[in-house]
């Protein structure tokens, strides 16, 4: 085989290298950013399901306009409260009229309902424990009668979403790890057709860090090429999947796509330096008479 061939051939193989390692960080990234995507959109769900629990505060008779009105303010100011609603007992009566489908006042005469405060709660307070708690302050206050919601609701949604989380960081713990063999496996595999490149140079004075730095830098390109190309399969995937599925709205949610793109990048560079340093590290410590096995 002449030298030009030779040139040639290796220029393929080391081409071909390049391919592999772009399209296995590729699939990888592509699964991580589809269960990143469900992951931090299945909390946006479980927040808005939770957001939409109420809490009633049904106010005393004797209570006026004013003093709900501060009390309304009061409660507004506190870090539980996502918004607040006042609810007449003429509203409130018009919502049971609706639901009922006729009129109870007709039977009763007078309106037994109260006037009462809808209090819709932030997320991370809607647990059972939290809301026990805010309920135990509620009662304490002069102008309350009664604090109602409902328990159940709020101890199964607490109960499935846990169960949910759960499940979804297992998975998560097991694309990452399957991300990092696949992605060390095929640098290292890269690498590897280099080690006595790697040994020629330390032969000949080379530090450890001087022949490190080319092949991390190679590697970080691969990886941020791979990323690119993941992100650009699942803008399409997601492109699909919001034109059957609207309800979940993912092209509208900029903020998921960001931490989606970001964590790619982000294990991209990460994954593919860490590799790369430890792969190099370990031909750069073998023997020489060891680089034939």
């Amino acid at each position: 085989m002449t030298t030009s061939s030779y040139d040639s051939f290796q220029k393929r193989r080391l081409q071909s290298s390049y391919v592999s390692v772009v399209v296995s960080i590729s699939l990888v990234l592509f699964m991580i950013g589809v269960l990143g995507l469900v992951l931090l959109k299945s909390t946006r769900v479980a927040n808005h399901f939770k957001e939409k629990v109420v809490m009633t505060l049904f106010l005393k008779d004797d209570v006026t306009k004013k003093q709900v009105t501060d009390l309304q303010k009061h409660i507004q100011k506190q870090g539980f409260t996502k918004r607040i609603t006042y609810v007449t007992k003429e509203q409130a009566a018009k919502i049971y009229k609706r639901d009922l489908g006729e009129d109870f006042l007709k039977f009763l005469g007078d309106n037994p309902l109260k006037n009462g405060l809808d209090i819709y709660l932030k997320a991370e307070y809607v647990t059972p424990e939290k809301m026990t708690q805010i309920e135990k302050d509620f009662n304490k206050n002069n102008f309350v009668a009664e604090v109602n919601y409902d328990k159940p609701l709020v101890e199964l949604l607490t109960k499935n979403i846990q169960r949910m989380s759960f499940w979804l960081l297992v998975l998560s713990g097991f694309f990452g790890l399957v991300a990092i063999i696949l992605i060390n496996s095929s640098i290292r595999l890269s690498i590897y057709s280099k080690r006595f490149n790697i040994k020629t140079m330390q032969m000949v004075g080379a530090t450890k860090s001087f022949i490190r730095k080319p092949f991390i830098w190679q590697s970080i390109k691969l990886g941020l090429l791979g990323a690119v190309i993941a992100m650009i399969c699942l803008g399409f995937l997601i492109y699909y999947v919001d034109k059957y599925i609207p309800t979940l709205a993912l092209l509208k949610d900029y903020i998921t796509l960001g931490y989606v793109a970001g964590g790619i990048i982000f294990v991209a560079f990460f994954i593919t330096w860490i590799s790369t340093f430890f792969a190099t590290q370990r031909f750069l410590n073998l023997q020489t008479n060891d680089l034939y096995y």
